[in-house]
């Protein structure tokens, strides 16, 4: 694909997980036994999202605290994570298909539109970053930081999701 096109698809992730939440939901047949091994897979993927969320500041700098000290894309390994335990609690082989191409692509498209732009606007610092070349400022957690990301957000729809397949499990 060109990077017109993944740029495009980057842009469009949100509303596409939201159709592909629902359709997602839909198609779930979900079970008490599915609930609890998603729910054991899918809460460490938001809890790295929140470390994550508590160290980034996007756009403003390169990020090398935290999990970043050990990864270039926690956010998207925590959503990629969480989508693998909706997928479990989903309990249906077409809603893992369905995350899998969904975060498989969207995903793909985040990371290379970001890399592209940080290395441009940072200078060629995530370069050096990506290569283990690049000492970004020593930062500790901040629970500000983690609501400045918005990632309240990802932990309502983590709580809504779960509440939305449990009654849907014992309905």
């Amino acid at each position: 694909m060109s990077a017109p096109v993944w740029r495009r698809l980057a842009r469009w992730r949100v509303p596409l997980g939201f159709a592909s939440a629902a359709a997602a939901f839909w198609l779930a047949q979900p079970t008490p036994r599915s609930l609890a091994a998603g729910l054991a897979v899918a809460l460490p993927g938001e809890l790295l999202r929140v470390w994550a969320a508590g160290h980034i500041v996007k756009g403003r700098e390169i990020t090398t605290s935290g999990p970043y000290r050990f990864m270039r894309h926690p956010l998207y390994l925590g959503s990629s994570i969480l989508g693998a335990g909706f997928a479990i609690a989903a309990c249906s082989w077409p809603v893992a298909a369905l995350v899998a191409a969904y975060l498989g692509l969207t995903l793909l498209a985040a990371v290379r539109t970001e890399e592209a732009t940080l290395d441009d606007r940072f200078a060629g610092d995530y370069s050096r970053y990506r290569e283990g070349r690049f000492e970004g400022p020593a930062r500790s957690f901040q629970w500000g930081r983690v609501m400045a990301n918005r990632e309240h957000r990802t932990m309502a729809g983590f709580l809504i999701l779960g509440c939305l397949l449990a009654v849907k499990a014992w309905w």
